[in-house]
């Protein structure tokens, strides 16, 4: 069971949706309200990068080429997201209206997430957890962090 203190901030997100969640209630039973929405709008493949790979010659007169991997236009997008997100949680605790942060995210955004968190906001984390509930209505969000 994570306790959340009351007034505490809960972070709900994945590398595409963030919500900010307030804790209006109490650390044993949370009543989280929204405070902030964060959507990004990450279109197709096609529309984000059109060339193909390059290639790149092995040697100066050895005539073999080897393919160059194509960019994952979705990762960079999720990427530029998560560093937008933490930016906000950033204003966030340096204004005061956050002393303590629970983070739910899924595994790989919390490990970016961690590296692009400001040490003020790192300061302020009392949980992590390790599952991605931004498609959850927030009655079931509670229902997860009392687990």
């Amino acid at each position: 069971m994570t306790r959340i203190p009351h007034n505490a901030l809960v972070f709900v997100g994945d590398g595409r949706k963030a919500l900010f969640l307030r804790n209006e209630g109490d650390e044993r039973v949370p009543n989280l309200k929204p405070e902030a929405v964060f959507e990004d709008q990450n279109p197709a493949t096609h529309m984000q990068g059109t060339d193909r790979p390059g290639h790149l010659a092995k040697g100066l007169h050895s005539g073999q080429r080897s393919a160059v991997e194509s960019t994952d236009w979705h990762r960079l997008e999720e990427h530029r997201f998560t560093k937008q997100v933490a930016e906000a949680a950033e204003l966030i605790v340096r204004s005061g209206r956050a002393k303590a942060l629970v983070i739910v995210a899924p595994p790989r955004t919390l490990a970016e997430l961690r590296t692009v968190l400001h040490p003020d906001v790192k300061h302020h984390i009392v949980a992590e957890i390790a599952k991605d509930l931004t498609k959850h209505p927030i009655w079931e969000i509670e229902k997860h962090l009392l687990n």
